[in-house]
């Protein structure tokens, strides 16, 4: 899977692992509906793998990103020439495609027969990021610093808060509950910088419609030819634009559009409450030099959102959502600095996004609170 050095994609994993398809003309004219009902067998061409066939198309994208991670390849791997122009998606003359296959069905054949269906295992667990998993302990490792990976489901910790009251709490370091109640939306505008400074300067916005209405779009103003990426979700559907991404625009489907929603829903602090019908707080932990209190919501569709709060401003620093996929959950990652406040409500002016392809921070200059926001910036590109 290509990985993306400014990496366009907020949404979930490797726009360019999707090139699996039957008919890609077919595939971006027709209509968003038919598209949504769709399974990622049909949708895209040789995809027979059972775990893997039923998927939306979408989360199909991001499924590919969690293998990819796990054994630390990109689309090249497993498609002969991907990443140019004599890419063949459809080919199993990869040795490592074929593998990967039945890696898919081992892991849903452990997790069957043995955890009742629960997902205990995944790729990440034996690879790490390896293509072939160690069997031997690092002795360096097993006396040096602790393994600092977490659990994807927080412990609760019943000597913490409760998580009504560290929600309360960071409400009212925003702006408090009434304040909040009057802020329908919001335009940030600045720049964004690809890791490491690779990839240039772009401009960067987001608009923000309360309650759960969201888009997030960057160009280069230098560069027109590079185009506009997009991701907006306008209250019930999500696209992704990515002008370099093979599909080049499409629409989210299945848990990828839950995490969408989830995304709109976390812009504005006065909702967070009911983005989650169960909460739960863990241990406390620490993010670079600040301890946090660390909160999490689920839903029954495996939905999780885990947001870390500074204990001493009350303010999120970090929010981690995952999404269920049948080798390990898609996660998407932002941080959060430099908050600043706009007539009465706290924005962070600083955000980091990470996902399973890419990162790129963003900074902020300008936040324009109760402010027009045009439906095309929040609807499909």
């Amino acid at each position: 899977m290509q990985k993306h050095i400014i990496g366009f994609r907020l949404a979930t994993a490797a726009v360019l692992s999707a090139a699996v398809m039957t008919n890609v003309a077919r595939a971006q004219n027709q209509p968003s509906s038919q598209a949504k009902q769709q399974t990622s067998g049909e949708f895209f061409k040789n995809v027979t793998t059972s775990a893997l066939k039923d998927l939306t198309p979408s989360d199909f994208l991001g499924a590919m990103g969690v293998m990819t991670a796990a054994v630390g390849y990109d689309c090249s791997n497993c498609h002969p020439g991907a990443g140019t122009d004599q890419m063949d998606w459809v080919s199993d003359k990869i040795p490592e495609k074929r593998t990967a296959r039945k890696m898919v069905d081992m892991v849903a054949t452990i997790n069957k027969e043995n955890f009742g269906g629960a997902q205990m295992v995944t790729c990440w667990t034996c690879h790490h990021g390896l293509d072939q998993p160690t069997t031997s302990i690092a002795l360096d490792k097993l006396y040096g610093a602790p393994n600092d990976e977490k659990l994807d489901i927080v412990t609760p910790d019943k000597s913490e808060p409760p998580a009504t009251q560290i929600l309360d709490e960071y409400i009212q370091a925003v702006g408090g509950a009434q304040k909040l109640a009057g802020l329908k939306s919001f335009i940030a505008t600045g720049k964004s910088i690809g890791f490491s400074g690779l990839g240039g300067t772009a401009a960067f916005q987001i608009f923000a419609q309360a309650p759960d209405r969201r888009g997030v779009w960057i160009h280069f103003p230098e560069h027109p030819d590079r185009g506009i990426s997009a991701w907006t979700y306008d209250g019930g559907k999500g696209w992704i634009s990515a002008p370099r991404g093979f599909l080049g625009e499409y629409e989210l489907t299945g848990n990828d559009l839950a995490g969408a929603r989830l995304d709109a829903i976390v812009s504005f602090p006065g909702g967070i409450k009911n983005a989650f019908p169960n909460w739960r707080v863990g241990a406390e932990d620490v993010l670079g030099d600040r301890e946090v209190y660390v909160v999490q919501g689920s839903d029954r569709t495996g939905l999780l959102g885990t947001f870390y709060f500074d204990k001493q401003t009350h303010l999120l620093l970090r929010y981690v959502r995952r999404t269920p996929s049948p080798v390990g959950r898609i996660t998407i990652q932002q941080d959060f600095d430099d908050y600043r406040d706009v007539d009465g409500i706290k924005f962070p002016f600083k955000y980091s996004f990470l996902w399973l392809d890419g990162r790129f921070t963003a900074d902020i200059n300008d936040v324009k609170i109760n402010v027009p926001v045009e439906l095309a910036k929040i609807s499909k590109p």
